[in-house]
């Protein structure tokens, strides 16, 4: 098994469940203390960024050189980044390093290890999100790389099915992981930096989103829970397409198939309302 981001989070707890599962998992991780801090019976650290050609390479050698000549059983592409901005004011370079973290690099890793998914009639498991199916404001880039990421796994189930290969999806919705508080962090910083016509017009609702996704993430299913989902999506025998991870991520993917645009549009409004400062309140249907 291959887990990639398994450095913490969801990562970190797919990893361990597959292993305790009697798993061989290489665990993707992008520093020598990640890989300290998950090496374990089972679990075998690969220093592994995805966006660097040789890290991947050096991925493939090493399942190809595997002492024990074990098929590769599954691929789960978890590394993943969160950018948080307005479109407007999003540089184009956070756009092009999102995307190739959370959409071209896992395109990269998926090419790199087909070959040893057919000769094993592997599984393909792409963590996508919420996100994917729904988009907030400030969430452009973010959901847009997840968006594609989902119509990648469209097209790549459609292809590999009659070859043997399975491709499942799992859409997480609020889980508590250290990726919520770094992606808050990220959606400040890049804030205090916008242009000041920018943060006139999107300062209010920066900090809805951030407040908006802190409190979303407290009420969400621990790491473990959406670790033994994704060690399911990998090991099952007649797999899902789809998985949601809670319930919050059910309804959302469900509202996205009923509710006309404009309707969902205001349920988003309505629920970022609450988390608006007073002053950005007051402007609510403008900014939202």
């Amino acid at each position: 098994m291959v887990v990639t981001g398994a450095s913490t989070g969801m990562g970190t707890a797919t990893a361990r469940e597959l292993a305790a599962r009697g798993y061989h998992v290489l665990a993707g991780v992008r520093r020598e203390r990640d890989a300290d801090a998950i090496r374990a019976d089972g679990i075998e650290p690969v220093i592994l960024d995805i966006t660097r050609p040789e890290h991947v390479q050096a991925l493939v050698d090493r399942i190809a050189a595997d002492p024990r000549r074990r098929p590769l059983r599954a691929l789960v592409n978890n590394a993943g980044i969160s950018v948080n901005a307005p479109v407007e004011a999003l540089p184009l370079a956070e756009w092009r390093r999102l995307f190739d973290v959370n959409l071209f690099g896992h395109v990269a890793v998926t090419q790199a290890l087909l070959p040893f998914l057919h000769r094993s009639g592997g599984r393909i498991v792409n963590i996508s999100s919420v996100g994917g199916k729904v988009a907030l404001p400030t969430y452009g880039a973010y959901a847009g790389a997840k968006f594609a990421l989902e119509a990648v796994s469209d097209s790549l189930r459609r292809e590999l099915t009659p070859h043997g290969v399975q491709v499942a999806v799992v859409e997480p919705g609020a889980v508590r992981t250290e990726m919520a508080g770094r992606g808050a962090a990220t959606a400040t910083e890049l804030a205090e930096k916008m242009a000041p016509e920018h943060q006139q017009r999107y300062g209010g609702l920066v900090k809805a989103i951030v407040a908006h996704s802190l409190a979303f993430t407290r009420t969400g299913l621990p790491a473990s829970k959406a670790g033994s989902i994704v060690a399911k999506a990998a090991t099952a025998r007649r797999p899902r397409t789809r998985y949601a991870i809670g319930r919050d991520a059910a309804l959302l993917t469900r509202l996205t198939r009923f509710l006309p645009d404009r309707i969902l549009d205001r349920v988003v409004a309505a629920t970022l309302r609450a988390y608006l400062p007073e002053k950005a309140r007051r402007v609510a249907p403008a900014v939202a």
